[in-house]
């Protein structure tokens, strides 16, 4: 059986990256027409190392960076005004999208607003928690005061 490098995850197989034994008529009429890999060569073999080795270090710096942030946005505390009524309920509520906003004006940090984790919309005054998933995996926690205009 020949050995075949995959350019693509395949279902059943393997990764992308890998080195797999494949049937030649496999290899041949399904994964090299679909572009899903190619024949493992010396340099198909060296290519692909040096593509897993600079993917691992591209997740690396991915980490660090979210790592860095995550620290930045624990220590950062965001204020949050809204109208509202005496007992300190707001009229309407404080979404994932306000919080991204803040975040963007008091750091500079573009943050995807599904990545902030509200069980529901804020819709008292106070302090709240907010949970957020950044690149990479890292969890992050931001300190959010809700106050009334």
């Amino acid at each position: 059986m020949p050995d075949a490098v995959l350019l693509q995850d395949v279902a059943g197989v393997g990764s992308k990256g890998s080195v797999v034994a494949v049937s030649k008529g496999y290899l041949r009429n399904y994964l090299v027409p679909r572009k899903l890999a190619q024949p493992a060569t010396k340099s198909s073999l060296a290519v692909a190392e040096q593509a897993v080795a600079s993917q691992a270090a591209a997740k690396a710096q991915i980490a660090v960076h979210s790592a860095e942030l995550a620290e930045l946005l624990g220590n950062t505390t965001l204020t949050i005004s809204r109208q509202a009524g005496d007992d300190g309920r707001l009229f309407g509520s404080v979404t994932n999208a306000d919080v991204a906003e803040a975040i963007k004006e008091a750091r500079g940090v573009d943050l995807d607003r599904r990545k902030i984790k509200l069980d529901e919309p804020i819709k008292q005054t106070g302090t709240f928690m907010v949970e957020l998933e950044l690149e990479g995996g890292v969890a992050a926690t931001v300190k959010t005061m809700v106050v009334a205009q």
